[in-house]
């Protein structure tokens, strides 16, 4: 299968690329800057250079051609002001969403946050990226033709991952390894039963593959 990731370059998404070419898929990361394309070609990814912020729904509908999935894991970043996270944290994801369904690529996969919500109060810049997150996750939730599944870590860190998690509709506040976010988001593209499921992530003691079988039903 082929899966577009965007934010390519991202440290969830280059754990991502590389769980997901081992297991022999096909995987193309969306990038800003062309000197990022050996980390992807390191990963097991074909770069795709295409600014999300400036892009048209059709040339980003044209790199979704054919594919059987899209994840958006982009993200302006802890040292972005308030502006980028309105341009990339919501805009970039809806214009990914707009162009899977223009692609038609049903399944998608949208990395969120714990605690977005698109009526969170406050005026600090996480505020305004648990606002814009929110929002972009209100949009993909009511867009016709995805067969959607938001994923809201909580609080990442750079230690190993464990394999181990807790993935619910709500966790409660918690710390989850960017290597076990990776890990739960490789399973979930291969899992459509969680469509239309909004999941919390935290570590825990629940290993990825049942965390995930365990939501879908199985």
């Amino acid at each position: 299968m082929r899966i577009v990731i965007a934010g390519g370059h991202g440290q969830i998404a280059l754990r991502l690329e590389r769980l997901l070419s081992a297991r022999g898929e096909e995987v193309a990361g969306i990038i800003r800057k062309a000197e990022q394309g050996d980390a992807l070609r390191e990963a097991g990814a074909e770069p795709v250079l295409l600014d999300l912020e400036s892009a048209s729904v059709e040339e980003v509908a044209a790199h979704l051609q054919g594919a059987g999935a899209a994840v958006f894991a982009a993200g302006a970043g802890p040292g972005s002001g308030a502006a980028r996270k309105g341009t990339v944290d919501k805009a970039a994801a809806v214009l990914f969403a707009n162009a899977a369904v223009r692609a038609k690529v049903r399944r998608f996969v949208i990395v969120s946050s714990m605690g977005a919500d698109p009526a969170h109060e406050g005026d600090d810049v996480f505020d305004v990226y648990l606002r814009a997150k929110g929002a972009a996750d209100t949009y993909v939730r009511n867009l016709q033709g995805l067969d959607w599944t938001v994923l809201r870590p909580g609080a990442l860190t750079d230690d190993a991952g464990t394999g181990l998690v807790r993935l619910e509709a709500h966790t409660g506040r918690g710390s989850v390894t960017r290597d076990d976010v990776a890990a739960v988001l490789a399973e979930l593209v291969d899992t459509p039963a969680t469509a239309g499921l909004v999941l919390e992530l935290i570590g825990g003691s629940t290993p990825v593959s049942v965390a995930v079988k365990s939501v879908a039903g199985n």
